[in-house]
């Protein structure tokens, strides 16, 4: 019984496989001809329209008019001639939208924005010859249509599109009548090859089954049987009978050797580094990892005594002081070199007879996660030391007035307004915080559109230029004003970034200054340069001004009301839209920001600023 339920698993599962594979390519060539069916019908369709337009006289009767409106009378009765015996729609369509004529004459002079195709129109004024598949919905029923238009005057001076319509129903009841055709043909395919393939496969699992029988006995002990294996069909049933018999003759030898390699292998590529060193204090195992750790060669790890070699690292970590501390039970602990942090654990290990063997060590570089972890702590101790200062002060104001202790009414006032600075400003951090989590889980919608960056760069210099003049600045621009510079951006997100720039310019230049605003493209990229002569950033901290709450110069930057937040929003602002922001800056000299993005590459849409 369990002989036949496998032989008759075998055999389903060979004609199975025959008949995915015959299913499989005739689906995947029923699918090519189809799109290639398809494809020939719409090229047709759209070579007889292009001939019937380009090889006329239709299109070039059209360039004697200044203004297809003013001719409307000529241009529809032409219309009407040209298109006795042709079975397209034909629409003449000038600059402003307007159906000029047609042959069908209940769409003239109406607009052609809901009724055509308002993109291949575009397109058209663009002086291409475009085209488009589309839909026609009439009452309950949709027509699919092909659309063409073709640019009416010269390349400089398109006065309107030759639109042109046809109906490719037919199309696609010839393609679902072949797909129909053709789904019959598969099914009596399918049939045969399932029928073929269970004779196929019956001659297969008859002699297959035959040797798992011999290779069951010969498992049992009978090893008197010889299997001659003349196919692939059933290696994998084979092998299982074969490794049985195997088992009998050598399993310990095999499980030895298995276990040995599996062990080697993931010692071998653990990241984590592995050190054993017997009671001798000679290494008898190191992995690569451990290796790369402590630069330990193959010549020291055969040669030199693991003393030798970890007293150049920590002294804490010779033999004798570990196996001191871990006679326990195992340890963890953390030592530094080279610029690195290791967190090193250890413990004894022991023999079968539960006798001390050495003392087997893991090593991990931590070097990251602790500088994570460092940056975490001083996130957190500036987030603190921020809002601090602000309840400070509103705790001892409020405390002063909850006492009774001013009576004045404008002192009262004055306590108030300086409540109300406070807590405006704590608003201000927690909103700015709250806008970093944003873009760090990116969670900030953007509201992409492209806009013209000149306006926007000269509505950001107008709203610091008060502030500038108040320090006698002078903001000058160097691009040209009447320039387009088109980015698909976020207008707010970039608004947002250029004030934290300029107000930086403004902030650390002195009175007096001078900051330079220009504007202009480089291959395919936009670029925003802010130049200001004021105090500049000392080099050694040029690397750091983008981190968070990181400030060049702390006293002068929290009384100037800096968070040292700025910086790290627009660079993470900057990057959501895939460009970049860099500075350059020479101590006492000034600084220059350069705020890149990617240049608009569309056409043709509407709304653009």
């Amino acid at each position: 019984m369990f002989a036949k339920k496998r032989w008759s698993g075998i055999r389903w599962k060979i004609v199975l496989i025959y008949f995915l594979l015959v299913f499989i390519a005739t689906t995947i060539i029923g699918v090519f001809i189809m799109s290639q069916l398809e494809a020939y019908y719409k090229n047709s369709i759209r070579d007889n329209i292009s001939n019937l337009v380009l090889e006329g006289t239709l299109l070039s009767s059209f360039t004697e008019y200044d203004n297809l409106i003013s001719h409307q009378e000529r241009i529809q009765s032409n219309i009407i001639n040209w298109s006795r015996g042709i079975q397209q729609e034909i629409f003449v369509v000038d600059d402003d939208f307007t159906i000029v004529a047609s042959n069908n004459e209940k769409q003239i002079l109406k607009s052609a924005v809901t009724l055509l195709d308002q993109n291949l129109i575009f397109s058209g004024l663009n002086g291409e010859i475009a085209e488009a598949d589309g839909i026609i919905k009439l009452q309950n029923k949709e027509i699919p249509v092909k659309n063409m238009v073709f640019p009416i005057g010269e390349e400089d001076n398109i006065k309107g599109v030759l639109y042109l319509r046809e109906d490719m129903t037919s199309v696609y009841e010839t393609i679902d009548q072949s797909k129909l055709i053709f789904v019959r043909a598969m099914a009596i395919a399918l049939l045969i090859t399932v029928v073929l393939g269970f004779f196929i496969a019956r001659s297969i699992t008859v002699p297959i089954n035959d040797v798992t029988e011999k290779a069951e006995k010969m498992a049992q002990g009978d090893f008197s049987q010889e299997v001659s294996v003349k196919s692939d069909d059933e290696i994998g049933r084979l092998a299982e009978m074969f490794n049985l018999l195997r088992k009998q003759l050598n399993l310990t030898l095999s499980e030895i050797s298995n276990e040995k390699s599996k062990l080697e292998t993931i010692l071998q590529y653990m990241a984590d580094g592995l050190i054993a060193v017997d009671l001798s204090g000679h290494i008898i195992h190191a992995n690569p990892a451990a290796m790369s750790m402590l630069n330990i060669s193959e010549e020291d790890k055969a040669n030199k005594h693991y003393d030798d070699i970890i007293r150049d690292y920590n002294e804490n970590l010779i033999f004798e002081r570990l196996r001191e501390n871990c006679k326990d039970g195992g340890v963890a602990d953390k030592f530094s070199y080279g610029g690195s942090i290791f967190a090193v654990r250890y413990d004894r290990f022991k023999d079968e007879n539960a006798q001390d063997v050495g003392i087997i060590m893991i090593l991990q570089d931590i070097t990251a996660q602790q500088k994570l972890e460092n940056m975490q702590m001083d996130f957190v101790a500036n987030v603190s030391h921020e809002l601090r200062t602000p309840l400070t002060t509103i705790k001892s104001y409020t405390e002063t007035l909850l006492c009774g202790q001013v009576d004045d009414k404008e002192t009262t006032n004055q306590f108030l307004k300086i409540v109300d600075t406070e807590v405006d400003r704590m608003n201000r951090l927690v909103k700015v915080l709250l806008q970093l989590s944003r873009l760090d889980y990116k969670q900030e919608n953007w509201n992409m559109r492209e806009i013209n960056l000149i306006p926007l760069i000269k509505s950001v210099v107008t709203r610091v230029e008060m502030t500038a003049k108040n320090k006698n600045q002078h903001l000058n621009y160097i691009f040209n004003d009447n320039q387009k510079i088109m980015s698909v951006a976020d207008r707010d997100g970039i608004e947002q970034v250029l004030l934290n720039v300029l107000s930086n310019a403004i902030k650390y230049t002195q009175e007096g200054g001078r900051i330079d605003i220009d504007a202009l493209t480089v291959g395919k990229n936009a670029h925003i340069i802010i130049t200001d002569n004021g105090i500049g950033i000392p080099e050694k901290e040029q690397s750091r001004v983008f981190e968070r709450f990181f400030r060049v110069d702390k006293a002068r930057s929290r009384e100037m009301g800096g968070t040292g937040l700025g910086l790290a929003i627009s660079k993470q602002i900057i990057e959501e839209h895939k460009g970049s922001i860099e500075i350059e800056s020479k101590e006492g000299r000034g600084t220059k920001v350069t705020i890149s993005l990617p240049l608009s590459i569309t056409r043709g849409k509407q709304n653009i600023e």
